[in-house]
């Protein structure tokens, strides 16, 4: 059988951590699954750095689907000219947007809803562009899945979609992620916080306005604990930030890490001594490699995260540097409480294996295709 995927590359649309979680899934797919030929549709050129297997195809067509309406485009015209060109039996849309303008069967993973519970996050017209057309979408798609069991709930109670036909797939979280030991963890301190023990921040910095909020709440804790504990934050940021931090006044004690390669950043996250994530989205990629870290964590306090994380998070009021505060506090005074989440957390993380991940989401492709 032959399996178009649709891996458009514009990270500046999807939820934090898409791109990390759409190479992982890619991978593991054409991996686990060599009977089958996989066609890789991509609207730009890909790292050099990303392989593929040998049953794996990749397509670069133009042009970079990221306004809307070249959006619109991309998956009506580009799409169905590729699928027709290769033959393909089967469609995959990652996005949550199917190709209105082919027969082929499409099987639809609506991993990003913050059109419904945050279109706040959003550029006005990517949540209008949803909100219009995901009817649509649900409706030319022969099958649907997601990325928890909320968002099922949420599209089933918002499209009236039965909640028994919809998939749900576990974000596949990279196998470089993994706990360090004392020493191992003593040297990334070393390296990286000047031998003492942090506080992590790991995502999209741009993205994020409540990083001022951690900030804030980084100054509330220190004048609190009076401790050497300092606070790292991984990825790119732009001149906005950056000028804010050479204004802060513990600015010694935070360290702006960019261009971090995967590797070094798997490690860092596994030498924190807790992650903290402030941010009010969906997916929380970056928060699940830290419990897979085995790092206590804290994440903003909205539905879907308290549906994804049950009691293997910490949970804040993101917009509240106080209360963000409060809870770097509670994990630092409360080695119990911090144990506690760890061992929740290594239950959780069991539920997110690549293989299950991706023999669901084949079963969804071949309903597709029967259906």
């Amino acid at each position: 059988m032959i399996i178009a995927v649709n891996t458009r590359l514009d990270k500046e649309t999807q939820p934090e951590g898409y791109y990390e979680f759409l190479f992982a899934l890619l991978q593991h797919l054409s991996g686990r699954f060599p009977e089958h030929q996989f066609i890789y549709i991509f609207d730009r050129p890909y790292d050099a750095g990303k392989s593929f297997t040998k049953n794996v195809t990749a397509i670069i067509t133009g042009p970079k689907a990221g306004s809307i309406l070249r959006l619109q485009y991309w998956f009506n015209y580009r799409i169905p000219s590729v699928l027709r060109k290769y033959k393909a039996d089967a469609f995959l849309s990652l996005e949550g947007i199917c190709s209105l303008r082919t027969k082929v069967p499409q099987c639809l993973l609506l991993g990003d809803l913050r059109f419904l519970d945050h279109p706040q996050l959003l550029k006005s017209s990517q949540a209008k562009f949803y909100q219009k057309n995901t009817p649509a979408f649900l409706s030319k798609a022969k099958n649907i899945a997601t990325l928890s069991d909320y968002s099922r709930s949420l599209i089933s109670d918002r499209y009236k979609v039965m909640a028994e036909e919809m998939a749900v797939i576990k974000p596949v979280v990279d196998e470089i992620f993994r706990p360090l030991n004392w020493e191992e963890k003593e040297i990334i301190k070393e390296k990286y916080a000047d031998g003492k023990a942090y506080f992590l921040f790991s995502g999209d910095i741009n993205q994020h306005s409540n990083l001022i909020n951690l900030l804030k709440a980084f100054t509330f804790f220190k004048k609190r604990q009076k401790s050497s504990m300092q606070l790292l934050i991984a990825g790119k940021a732009d001149q906005a930030f950056k000028t804010a931090l050479k204004t802060y006044k513990l600015r010694n004690e935070v360290k702006l890490l960019e261009e971090l390669t995967k590797e070094e950043l798997s490690k860092i996250t596994a030498a924190a001594y807790a992650f903290v994530y402030p941010v009010n989205g969906t997916l929380a990629l970056p928060a699940l490699q830290a419990i897979k870290c085995a790092v206590p964590a804290i994440t903003a306090k909205t539905d879907s995260l308290c549906a994804t994380f049950g009691k293997a998070v910490l949970y804040t009021d993101a917009e509240n540097f106080e209360d963000i505060a409060e809870k770097m506090m509670l994990i630092f005074k409360n080695e119990t409480l911090a144990a506690e989440l760890v061992k929740s957390g290594n239950e959780l993380i069991k539920q997110y294996d690549p293989g299950k991940t991706t023999d669901l989401l084949m079963a969804c492709i071949l309903k597709a295709v029967n259906s």
